[in-house]
């Protein structure tokens, strides 16, 4: 058995993206920067989760921000993966997972014990959803713990807009990423997604700002063993000075982002 867990996905920590901007991280000659992941091919399971009629107005209100279809086609997914959506927060990326995998597939929603203690409307949301679908599965746990376990390795973990808060809710990251080696399957996908910190700031900025420096992330989770594949400039924004709050009036949902794709090594 190996353990589960899952990516955050608030509704209420949306942002949006503005014009493609190069990611500003530390990138060896072996990584690709995706300039316009809407340029790839749109696959069919993908249109069909976007297109979900169940899935709720305010969720596709965020689709012009968050840019899904697009962040499901970088991460590869593909009809009957399993894969868990760590910090679901209220579902946004878990409906559309589930309905992307299909039958076949399956999901594992998580949200760490105080995000469903805090956030309990959306909590509840998420749990309505998982007793509808067969396919997905809801866990409240803590991040670094891993206590629930799936019977199969995983395809992917995604993890939206909530690295940066890891940080000061204490969590022991080198044990959440090396969880998230342990659990993915030999060439699975670590997909993460945070708001820019200026370059150069470290952690300084992840309580006051909920902001990260790339940097940062990328040191930690390729200390796991993970690769970074490939990186993306799809949810930039060049008119964020990235030194303000992310839910600053002046840039709410409207932050600079940077999305990495992380891989498991194959083996051998």
């Amino acid at each position: 058995m190996r353990p589960v867990f899952a990516a955050l996905s608030l509704g209420l920590l949306a942002c949006a993206c503005g014009a493609p901007q190069p990611v500003n991280a530390p990138l060896d000659d072996t990584v690709s920067a995706a300039s316009d992941a809407s340029a790839d091919p749109m696959p069919e399971v993908i249109e069909e989760a976007i297109e979900d009629e169940s899935r709720p107005e305010a969720d596709r209100v965020l689709d012009a921000s968050r840019h899904p279809a697009e962040v499901l086609v970088f991460s590869g997914v593909e009809r009957g993966w399993r894969v868990a959506d760590l910090s679901a927060g209220s579902g946004y990326y878990s409906r559309v997972l589930s309905t992307a995998v299909g039958e076949a597939g399956h999901v594992y929603a998580q949200n760490p014990i105080w995000v469903a203690e805090r956030y309990p409307q959306s909590n509840q949301t998420l749990a309505d959803l998982a007793a509808q679908r067969s396919n997905l599965t809801y866990i409240v746990n803590e991040l670094a713990s891993f206590d629930d376990a799936i019977s199969d390795p995983l395809d992917a973990v995604y993890m939206v807009l909530f690295y940066h808060d890891t940080v000061w809710a204490g969590t022991d990251r080198a044990a959440m990423n090396q969880a998230a080696f342990d659990a993915l399957r030999p060439g699975g996908v670590y997909l993460i997604i945070d708001h820019h910190a200026p370059d150069g700031s470290g952690l300084s900025h992840v309580q006051g700002l909920h902001r990260i420096d790339s940097a940062n992330v990328l040191e930690e989770v390729t200390q796991a063993g993970f690769i970074l594949e490939r990186s993306s400039d799809m949810l930039a924004n060049e008119q964020d000075p990235r030194d303000i709050s992310i839910f600053s009036p002046s840039i709410r949902r409207q932050t600079d982002r940077f999305v990495y794709l992380f891989r498991k090594p194959e083996e051998g």
